[in-house]
């Protein structure tokens, strides 16, 4: 499970790739709770924008946001069934997550050791996600959430090595700069067909313990 990663701050490459600019505001490094950049498109309009959003997905139907201490990963291949996210997907909010680099722990040593993921060209990429809007019914401020999709990673080169031994291995899905519209603009039985790791660019891990 992927519980933090940097988001980056790269605005000419997003520009460049995205055709969108950052939003500015969001911390250096992003955990369950926190905000990060993500992409989105409009199904009618087309219109393809950046905002920031809160890591953990909070459905719109929760009464309060704790759920979302439970839901900032969700497994692709129930995301259509589970309550939390059925109506993210069915209502087709795919998003982008842009980030620099992600991390996981490696369990090699005997204990977790946290290593950082990036792709080996070095450029910021786009993890797919699912997102949603809430409505706090104390405050009445709006949130939008948002859950990384997963996908399994047991012969994953790269992901295969990290987690618990045992433990089934897991890797956010990378989507590839060339199927980034292909990903905003899917319709279910689309966007199923691109939950897999085959398309995902080449990724280097290295330690990165907390110093």
């Amino acid at each position: 499970m992927c519980t933090n990663f940097t988001p980056t701050q790269r605005a000419p490459w997003v520009k460049q790739t995205l055709g969108v600019d950052l939003p500015s505001g969001y911390p250096d490094e992003t955990y369950p709770g926190y905000t990060a950049p993500v992409v989105l498109k409009g199904h009618q309009s087309g219109r393809v924008a950046c905002g920031l959003a809160r890591f953990g997905l909070i459905p719109a139907w929760a009464k309060d946001d704790k759920i979302s201490r439970h839901t900032y990963n969700a497994r692709s291949e129930t995301a259509a069934e589970k309550p939390s996210y059925r109506s993210a997907w069915r209502q087709r909010q795919f998003g982008l997550v842009l980030v620099d680099d992600f991390y996981e722990p490696s369990y090699a040593s005997g204990k977790a050791v946290r290593w950082k993921i990036q792709l080996a060209s070095g450029d910021p990429f786009g993890i797919a996600c699912l997102w949603d809007r809430w409505k706090d019914p104390v405050t009445g401020e709006g949130v939008v959430s948002f859950s990384m999709l997963t996908v399994n990673a047991d012969q994953h080169p790269v992901m295969r090595q990290f987690h618990k031994p045992g433990d089934e291995k897991r890797t956010p899905v990378i989507v590839a700069p060339h199927l980034h519209d292909a990903w905003l603009s899917a319709d279910t039985t689309q966007a199923a067909a691109l939950m897999t790791w085959a398309h995902m660019p080449d990724l280097v891990a290295e330690a990165a313990p907390r110093l």
